[in-house]
C-alpha cells in the first residue's frame, strides 16, 4: 500500500520560519494550484481563486495587512485563498467538460442547476458559507501538495480581510478566506503538535 498521502499528513506542520532566499518558479506555482483544484466543491462549481503573491512589492503590501508577520515576506510565495459566492447560472459551463467526456449525462445538468438555484438564491449566508468551504478545501489540498513536494506551509487567518480585498482587487462576490505562506522551512519550527485523542472528538451514531 502506498502511504505517501498519510505520511504527508503525519509530517505536516504549520511553519513560522522560512528560508527567505528560496524562490519558486512560476511552473512550480502552477503545478501546486493544479493539485489544489482537485479538491471537492459543491456541484463541482469550483468557486475559488488563488492569488500567488510572490513579488517583493506584493509581499510587502500583504505583510502590512497581515499584522506585519515576517513569514509573509520570507516564504517563497503567500497564497490568498479566495472563495467566490456560487451562482447556479455557472452550472452549464462548469459541468460541460464532464458532459463532453461522457462522465455525466447532459440531461442531469438542468437538475443540478435547479438544485443549486434553490440552495443559493436569496440566501447570502449559504453562498458565503459555500465560498469559505470551497477555499478551505482548496487550501488544505494545496498544503498537502506542497508537503509532498518538500515544501512547508502556514495557514493564516491573521490579516485584514477588507484591506486585502481592496489592495488585491477582489470583486464584491469574492471572499479572502485565508492566507497560505509556502516555501522551504528553516530551523526553529515546531513539529506537528499533539492532537486530542480520537475518543474525545469522535461519536459513533
Amino acid at each position: 500500500m502506498n502511504h505517501a498521502l498519510t505520511d504527508a499528513i503525519a509530517a505536516r506542520n504549520s511553519a513560522n520560519f522560512f528560508n527567505a532566499e528560496h524562490t519558486l518558479e512560476d511552473a512550480n506555482i502552477f503545478s501546486l494550484i493544479a493539485w489544489a483544484t482537485r479538491a471537492p466543491t459543491a456541484f463541482n462549481l469550483q468557486n475559488w481563486r488563488f492569488i500567488a503573491v510572490r513579488s517583493a512589492d506584493g509581499k510587502r503590501r500583504l505583510r502590512e495587512l497581515a499584522w506585519n508577520q515576517p513569514k509573509v515576506t520570507d516564504a517563497a510565495v503567500t497564497f490568498i485563498m479566495v472563495g467566490v459566492l456560487p451562482q447556479a447560472s455557472w452550472m452549464a459551463e462548469r459541468l460541460q467538460p464532464s458532459v463532453a467526456t461522457g462522465l455525466m449525462p447532459a440531461g442531469m445538468v438542468p437538475a443540478w442547476e435547479s438544485a443549486a438555484s434553490q440552495l443559493y438564491s436569496g440566501s447570502p449566508q449559504t453562498q458565503r458559507d459555500e465560498a469559505i468551504r470551497s477555499a478551505t478545501f482548496g487550501a488544505s489540498t494545496l498544503m498537502l501538495a506542497g508537503q509532498a513536494q518538500g515544501l512547508s506551509a502556514s495557514p493564516m487567518t491573521g490579516f485584514d480581510p477588507a484591506g486585502v480585498a481592496q489592495a488585491f482587487g477582489l470583486r464584491q462576490d469574492e471572499v479572502p478566506v485565508m492566507l497560505v505562506a509556502m516555501g522551504l522551512a528553516r530551523a526553529g519550527n515546531w513539529p506537528q503538535k499533539p492532537r486530542r485523542p480520537v475518543s474525545d472528538v469522535l461519536e459513533l451514531a
